[in-house]
This record gives C-alpha cells, sequence and structure tokens, in this order.
C-alpha cells in the first residue's frame, strides 16, 4: 500500500476511532491512555508525512467503497443533524439555513454535476504540510492538557455523571476534520470537513449545558452555518464557471474578469471571515469563551479559525490584481484594528485573547488580500507563530484560572508569587507576541513593509500595531507587577498540564530561531508557482531590497538579555519589602492612607482600560456596521 494513503488515512481516521473509543471504554485512566495514543499517531503521522511533500493522489476509493458516494452520503447526514438542533431549539436562522445547504447540495450532486468524477482529491503541499503539523501537534498538546483540565473542570462544577467521553469524542473529531479539509483537494470533500467543524464548535461551546453555554453555542451553529451557506453557493458558482471542483484547477487567471468566477471567490471568502469571527461575525467566537479554556484554545489556536485562513490562502492567487484582493486587503486591516482596539479595553484576559486572535486573523487577510510574495510570507509565518503562542496562552490562562478562580487581567497582580513557572511562561508567551527576535514581530515587520504602497491599509496596520503593545505590555507588567523578596513558593500542576505548556513556550521560541529556515523550507515552495519570492538568507539574517531582519544576531541579543534577568532575579533574593511612601497619610499599616472621614484605606495599583474610547458598549456596534459595510463592498465589487 502506497505510505501517502496510508498516512493520510491515519491523520484523517486515527480520530476518529480514537473518538468513538473514548466514547464507548469510559474507564477514565482507559480513555486518557486513548487520547494520548490518538496524539502520538497524530504527531509521528505528520512527520512522516514532511519528507514525502509535496505529492498528489487520486484516492478514489477508500475501504473498496467510492469515496464521493461516501462524502455525499455524509454530507445529508450531517445536515439532518445540524437542523435536528435547529428543531430541537426552535431556532429559525439554524433550520433555515440548514434547508438552503440542503437545497444547494442536491443541485449541485444531482443536476449539476453530470457523471463520476475523477480528481486528484488528496493535494498536499508545504501549506497543507505546515497545518497538518500545526493541527496534529499543537492540537494534540491542547488535548494532553484537556485531561487533568477536564478532571478539574467537573470536581469543581460537581458534574455527574462524567461528559468526558462526549468531550473527548468531539475533540478528536475536530483533529480529524482538520486534517480533513487541509489534505483533501476536492472542494465537495472540503465543504463536508468545514461543516463537521460547524458541528463539533457547537457541540463543544455548549459542553456545559447551562442556560449561557446553550446560547452561545447556538449563535456560533447560526452563524457558522451561514458560512456554510456562503461556502455551497461559491461551490456552485465557481463549478459553473470552471467545470471542475479541484480546488487548484479553480484559480484560473484567464477567469479573473468573469463577475461570476469573482462573485464565487468572494462567496468563498466571506464563507472563511465567518468562519475565522471577522467582524461583524466576532460575537460566536467571543461566546466560545464559556467553554472550558482547552476548547477555547482549540478553536482559537490551531483549528476552527484557521479555517478561514487556509481558504483565503489558497485563493488568494485567483483574484491577485482584482478590486476584489484590495477590498480584502481593506477588510482584514480594518478587522486588525478594530480587533486591537476592543482588546485594549478588556480586563477578562479570555476576552483578551479571543479579540487578539480576531485581531492577528485580521492581518492575516490583510496580507492576502495585499497578494505579493512579501504579504504571502508574512500571512504564512504569522499563521504558523500565531497557532503555537496563542495555544500557550489560552491554556495558562486556563491553569491560572483554576488556581485563582478568575480570568481577570487586575486578579493576576503579582501572580509570579504564587505560580512562579506558570507566570513566567505566560509573560514569555507574552514577550513573543510583541517583541523581536520572535517570529510573530518578524511577520507584522513584513506585513508593513508589503503594505507600505497601500495608504489606507498601512495606516490601520501601524495604529493596530501600536495598541497590540499597549494590551499585551499591560498584561505582561501586571504579572509581574508586585514586589517580591525571598524565595519562589513551589508550583504544583499536573504532568500533563507542564507537558503542553513546557513544550509549547520552548517551541514558540524555536520556532523563532529558525524562521528563516522554515521559510525556506516551507514557505517559498508555496510561493514559488505564483510569486516571485524576494527574500534571501545570509547568515541568519533575511532580507530584501528594503531591509533586513537580523533574526540569529538578535536571537544572541535575547539571549543575553535573558542571562542578565536571572542575575537581577538572584539579587532579588536579598531585597526586602518596604511600604510605598504616602505622603505622610500613612496609618501605620503597611500599604494604608488616612483616606476621608480619617478612614484607613489600602493603596491598591490598577490598569486603566479606557471604557469611554476602548469599551465594547462604545465600539462594537460601529465596528459591526464597519465590517458589514466592507463585506458588502466584497461581494458588490466582484460583480
Amino acid at each position: 500500500m502506497d505510505m501517502r494513503a496510508v498516512l493520510i488515512a491515519l491523520l484523517v481516521l486515527a480520530p476518529l476511532i480514537g473518538a468513538v473509543l473514548c466514547t464507548f471504554l469510559r474507564t477514565q485512566a482507559v480513555r486518557s491512555a486513548i487520547v494520548l495514543a490518538t496524539g502520538a499517531i497524530l504527531v509521528v503521522s505528520a512527520a512522516f508525512l514532511v519528507p514525502l511533500t509535496p505529492f498528489k493522489l487520486s484516492l478514489a476509493s477508500v475501504f473498496g467503497l467510492d469515496l464521493h458516494r461516501i462524502v455525499q452520503v455524509a454530507d445529508f447526514i450531517l445536515l439532518l443533524i445540524i437542523l435536528y438542533y435547529g428543531f430541537k431549539h426552535r431556532h429559525l436562522a439554524i433550520i433555515a439555513l440548514g434547508l438552503f445547504q440542503v437545497a444547494m447540495l442536491v443541485t449541485l450532486e444531482f443536476f449539476l454535476v453530470s457523471g463520476p468524477t475523477v480528481y486528484e482529491r488528496v493535494n498536499c503541499d508545504q501549506l497543507s504540510l505546515m497545518m497538518v503539523l500545526i493541527i496534529s501537534i499543537v492540537g494534540s498538546i491542547i488535548c494532553y492538557q484537556a485531561i487533568p483540565y477536564m478532571r478539574e473542570h467537573e470536581h469543581h462544577y460537581q458534574v455527574a455523571p462524567s461528559r468526558q467521553p462526549r468531550f473527548f469524542f468531539v475533540m478528536l473529531l475536530f483533529l480529524g476534520a482538520m486534517n480533513g479539509l487541509v489534505l483533501f483537494n476536492d472542494l465537495t470533500v472540503i465543504y463536508f470537513f468545514f461543516e463537521v467543524t460547524t458541528l463539533c464548535s457547537f457541540l463543544l461551546i455548549g459542553h456545559d449545558r447551562t442556560t449561557i453555554a446553550t446560547q452561545n453555542a447556538l449563535r456560533a451553529l447560526w452563524m457558522n452555518s451561514a458560512g456554510g451557506a456562503a461556502f455551497i453557493l461559491g461551490i456552485l458558482a465557481v463549478y459553473r464557471e470552471t467545470g471542475t471542483l479541484e480546488l487548484q484547477n479553480i484559480l484560473l487567471p484567464g477567469l479573473a474578469g468573469s463577475g461570476i468566477y469573482l462573485l464565487a471567490l468572494a462567496l468563498l471568502c466571506v464563507a472563511a471571515f465567518i468562519k475565522s469571527a471577522q467582524f461583524p461575525f466576532q460575537s460566536w467566537l467571543l461566546g466560545a469563551m464559556v467553554a472550558p479554556t482547552p476548547v477555547s484554545a482549540l478553536l482559537h489556536s490551531s483549528t476552527m479559525v484557521k479555517v478561514g485562513i487556509y481558504l483565503v490562502l489558497r485563493l488568494a492567487p485567483g483574484f491577485a490584481g482584482t478590486f476584489l484582493s484590495q477590498s480584502v486587503a481593506v477588510f482584514g486591516a480594518f478587522s486588525f484594528l478594530a480587533g486591537a482596539a476592543l482588546a485594549v479595553g478588556q480586563s477578562n484576559g479570555k476576552k483578551v485573547l479571543a479579540y487578539s486572535t480576531i485581531s492577528n486573523l485580521g492581518l492575516i487577510f490583510a496580507c492576502a488580500g495585499i497578494n505579493t510574495a512579501e504579504s504571502m510570507i508574512a500571512a504564512m509565518l504569522l499563521l504558523m507563530f500565531h497557532a503555537v503562542i496563542k495555544a500557550l496562552l489560552f491554556l495558562s490562562v486556563g491553569a491560572i484560572e483554576q488556581r485563582i478562580a478568575s480570568r481577570d487581567i487586575e486578579d493576576m497582580r503579582g501572580l509570579y508569587a504564587v505560580m512562579p513557572v506558570t507566570a513566567l511562561i505566560t509573560v514569555t508567551g507574552v514577550v513573543m507576541m510583541i517583541m523581536p527576535p520572535f517570529g510573530v514581530l518578524l511577520s507584522k515587520w513584513m506585513a508593513m513593509e508589503a503594505a507600505a504602497r497601500n495608504l489606507y491599509v498601512i495606516i490601520m496596520i501601524a495604529l493596530a500595531s501600536a495598541l497590540t503593545v499597549m494590551y499585551w505590555a499591560r498584561w505582561a507588567g501586571t504579572l509581574m507587577s508586585d514586589p517580591f523578596a525571598g524565595r519562589f513558593r513551589p508550583e504544583r500542576q499536573p504532568v500533563l498540564t507542564w507537558l503542553a505548556l513546557g513544550p509549547l513556550c520552548a517551541g514558540g521560541a524555536a520556532l523563532s530561531v529558525f524562521a528563516p529556515w522554515l521559510y525556506m523550507g516551507l514557505i517559498q515552495p508555496v510561493l514559488s508557482g505564483s510569486y516571485t519570492a524576494s527574500y534571501i538568507l545570509k547568515a541568519g539574517v533575511l532580507e530584501n531590497a528594503y531591509g533586513a531582519f537580523a533574526i540569529l544576531p538578535m536571537c544572541a541579543v535575547a539571549l543575553l538579555g535573558l542571562v542578565v534577568a536571572v542575575v537581577a532575579l538572584k539579587r532579588a533574593f536579598k531585597s526586602r519589602i518596604v511600604p510605598a511612601y504616602m505622603s505622610g497619610l500613612q496609618t501605620g499599616q503597611p500599604f494604608f492612607f488616612q483616606g476621608p472621614m480619617n478612614q484607613p484605606v489600602k493603596a491598591e495599583a490598577r490598569n486603566y482600560y479606557l471604557d469611554s474610547i476602548f469599551g465594547e458598549k462604545r465600539l462594537t456596534d460601529w465596528v459591526n456596521l464597519g465590517g458589514g459595510i466592507l463585506l458588502t463592498l466584497i461581494l458588490g465589487g466582484a460583480l
């Protein structure tokens, strides 16, 4: 049997088998072993895929059954399940969107596509490989951390009987669906996996079965069903114009002047924007915060929201040089700015991460819309670094929340004195989001360089970048703010928590060091067909005609800074804490001063969140209106 086919089967089907086993083998130790084994299979399979990439496979049948027929039947079953939940909760939007998708699928399968189709259904190039590595490695790490997290979660909420079998069923199914989505080249198969992720997100967000969890899960279901409706409509239009359902073969430069063709690509882009929670559809992702933290990490970093990014990066060569491309750039830059502005006004740690995710995905969409070699390089690098670091930050916040029973940034003040290792890992993750020599800053530098000729886009990217530094630096400063003297308290965490946080933190740093070689090995080959790569690598420095990013020299400086920090920390052990000077109004009690009516008032430090400028109540309606107008521009401009 072809080794490549075996690996594809393992990456897609092993999570499904593991999911089924988790459902029927309900002993906690056995279930944990299944999750661990499934994750190991995914990681090893992804690693074996590296030397075989790129390749294509026809893969006409699975276990002797026609693949197209399997997917066709599964598609209808999936839509019927979504309709079931719509009728169960009497949600008219879900019912209407589900029926619309059924009608469009019937039209495609029984009236538009005539006769059997022979496609190269699997296309694994370097972009697919990058996604598979992110999904399989980061996704598996998140599932590993979920084992102790969900045990504590159910103990805290006194859940009986345990819902973990269902939870891990959906988590593993999610990973398999994501691998299938990025590996297959047939649009009908991609659409099927697209909708599987929609159903999985609904089930995960509603896991705790509270009223608010159900409400947010239903919002996620109807919004993502709207994305599915746009997706299937885009497939119908693109098949009418190209006569093919192969993703790689619909990108025909000669059709860029056709209104229907560009409308088809615009519909697929809108489906991607909804899946990636861009404005005005961000509320489904914010609502996902009610779910257990591993769900947030999975949706925000390695899986759900990356679906839209992957699709637009695939489609970008097809609309290069068109008004659609320019509109996507402006829309993405707007989302980058709006998400960053809303993040500034948040004290809830998970909301900061959520808005940051929406914002960074907007920057990637802007890069895809700019549609040059430099911008596409920036988009793919940011895709990779964002997945790893954001997963690290979400899992860190989950560990912190379980310890201090709060996700508010203000309650994390001086956390390093209570949870020193977790606090330092969290701060490291924040630093990797905004500081050199780490890959996120490298990606943003490339994006700004690529956007320099587009006045509106570069202004929004520059403003959003400044706001990004503001909210990240505020959080890091809060974590490390309180005075400290003496030894750290020992911190205890489950082994699997350390096995999640440690590798993600080290991985984010290592990826930054090896960014030049990742560019040469993974990104440059993807661009070779449609773009002319402009960066060259010299002695660890990436450079082009406009500038250079000295990655390895800056890594050496960062390492020196780490040594200086360790020395400073040792000196802090000998320090003593003294109360702050209260301008002569101190009461004799440390940190208290004489207030109104001669009453003692404790001196406390808090951040200023600028609610009157960046608060959700102030901005949300306006950014939703702006996002809606730009989406209308994208669809109308395509015609």
